[in-house]
């Protein structure tokens, strides 16, 4: 043989031996990209199922199980696999829950949560390990803003972005001096920020700030001191069981007719039935109202009260757009949910179609929505019109390249 034969019979041995080896790999490859695709997702719930806080985590795992029913019931053409951790609430054990779902039962994607102490366990989590997270609710401010971080988005709120929406409309009704209360704690601090820029901005003067510790309800002495003050109106954040006493205690000491009351719309939310008549007239504002009038809102509320048999509230909301959103960024990559920057990129971009209103998503990971303005009246927070159209938080700090 030549050298030119030996040279060509060579080449061909080569190009044999790397089409066999291809092949080979080829062979031991593709069944594991195929099991890979065809593996069921993991999500995981991480949300408070008992306690105080149990039936708020119950409206949002609901809402995040209907939106992907909707859409088939599965995420990218994946089965999914529900994994579920009660945080109970409880601060403490907010990073040791959060490692439960990631390191032993490896979630794709971890949901949670709503007390905002807690969140900050489990953004320490997320940070640390990559996982995609979707906060339902939480507002605690550090999460989209100096602590942002690219696979973390939220679909609920920040603490700050009802009250930014409670400045014009009050100067608009010549309410001109005001008195905020609130509790001091990081979600009354946080609602007092959002107030101050947009009371001030608009014109407005706080004369007093008040406050108490969490969870304290004992009003007598402040309220003595808000009639003392007369101010134009009173602006406020309190929630829950809190909210409910306040505002019966606020029109005990006769000043709800005196001295308008307004707040972030988490004051009126779910206690209405417990506050009865001292509710009414309340002002507020949130992103949302179980009354708000609209063929999308009428939808949901007619197919969630169909499937869970209860009404749905603004918990179940957040949950329904954190299953839309899931939804809509596991589509664009056809499920690889490796596919992180493609996966990212797609979230950040949603355009979600929400009971609320249509929303997007900022650049530091949180809702651009619009804020209602609504009053109470007989039971029912009534929307009377936008108070501050596609508002977004600051995302102070934020820097995610």
């Amino acid at each position: 043989m030549n050298a030119q034969a030996r040279r060509l019979s060579r080449r061909l041995l080569l190009s044999r031996s790397a089409a066999v080896v291809g092949a080979s790999s080829a062979g031991l490859l593709l069944p594991e990209i195929v099991r890979a695709q065809g593996s069921r997702i993991k999500v995981g719930f991480m949300l408070p199922y008992t306690g105080t806080y149990a039936q708020l985590g119950v409206a949002i795992e609901n809402g995040v199980r209907m939106a992907i029913a909707e859409k088939g019931g599965k995420l990218g053409g994946r089965e999914i696999e529900w994994v579920k951790v009660d945080d109970e609430s409880e601060p403490s054990k907010g990073v040791e829950n959060a490692n439960k779902l990631v390191q032993r039962d490896k979630v794709d994607v971890l949901i949670g949560t709503v007390h905002s102490g807690v969140q900050m366990g489990i953004h320490k989590v997320a940070r640390d390990s990559g996982v995609l997270t979707i906060v339902p609710n939480a507002g605690v401010l550090p999460v989209t803003r100096a602590l942002c971080a690219p696979n973390v988005f939220r679909t609920s709120f920040t603490n700050s972005q009802p009250t930014l929406a409670l400045g014009k409309p009050m100067m608009e009704r010549g309410l001109k001096k005001a008195v905020w209360i609130s509790w001091k704690y990081a979600a009354g601090d946080d609602a007092l920020e959002g107030f101050k820029e947009s009371y001030t901005k608009a014109g407005g003067t706080i004369v007093k700030e008040l406050g108490l510790p969490f969870p304290n309800v004992e009003f007598q002495a402040l309220l003595t001191e808000i009639a003392a003050l007369k101010p134009d109106a009173v602006a406020c954040f309190f929630a829950g069981a809190g909210a409910a006493k306040f505002m019966k205690d606020y029109a005990a000491a006769g000043l709800k007719d005196k001295i308008p009351l307004w707040g972030s719309g988490f004051l009126t939310e779910g206690v209405l039935e417990a506050v009865g008549p001292a509710a009414d007239g309340v002002m507020t504002t949130l992103h949302y109202a179980d009354s708000l009038d609209t063929p999308r809102n009428k939808q949901f509320r007619t197919a969630y009260a169909k499937e869970f048999k209860m009404q749905p509230d603004v918990y179940a909301v957040q949950g329904y757009d954190s299953g839309q959103l899931l939804v809509q960024g596991l589509a664009a990559v056809g499920g690889d949910i490796g596919n992180k920057v493609a996966l990212y990129k797609a979230m950040e971009s949603a355009a979600i179609d929400s009971p609320r209103g249509k929303w997007t998503m900022s650049k530091a990971h949180n809702p651009i929505q619009d804020m209602y303005l609504r009053v109470v009246e007989k039971g029912d927070n009534k929307v009377i019109g936008v108070a501050a159209k596609a508002l977004a938080d600051s995302g102070a700090g934020c820097k995610l390249g």
